[in-house]
């Protein structure tokens, strides 16, 4: 089957090469590369979005660094934490990664 195909995309004597086939290799590259690189990244981001725009106060959230706390106040571009008692901090809401509300607690 694969020869065949192989055979078909070969040029015939005599006759020019159709420019769509020289094409298509690169054509196939792209579209694999769009659906397994570009797409899911962009559900990603779209999922992390909605994540940040969904923060309300006492959620438990990881920031890029690594700091477990709890949210204190959200404000426009910023949200507060507590990472220990009677210690808030003020992380950028793009510095929050996940809700860690449904992780299982180590022992």
């Amino acid at each position: 089957m694969l020869n065949s195909i192989l055979l078909m995309m070969q040029p015939q004597e005599g006759a020019e090469a159709n420019p769509l086939m020289s094409f298509l290799p690169l054509l196939l590259i792209i579209v694999v590369f769009y659906f397994f690189m570009i797409r899911p990244q962009v559900k990603r981001q779209k999922e992390t979005r909605k994540f940040r725009e969904s923060l309300q106060k006492g959620d438990k959230v990881v920031t890029t660094g690594g700091i477990y706390g709890k949210v204190v106040k959200i404000e426009e571009t910023a949200i507060q934490l507590e990472v220990a008692k009677d210690v808030v901090i003020k992380v950028d809401k793009n510095g929050i990664v996940k809700d860690m509300s449904d992780v299982q607690p180590q022992k």
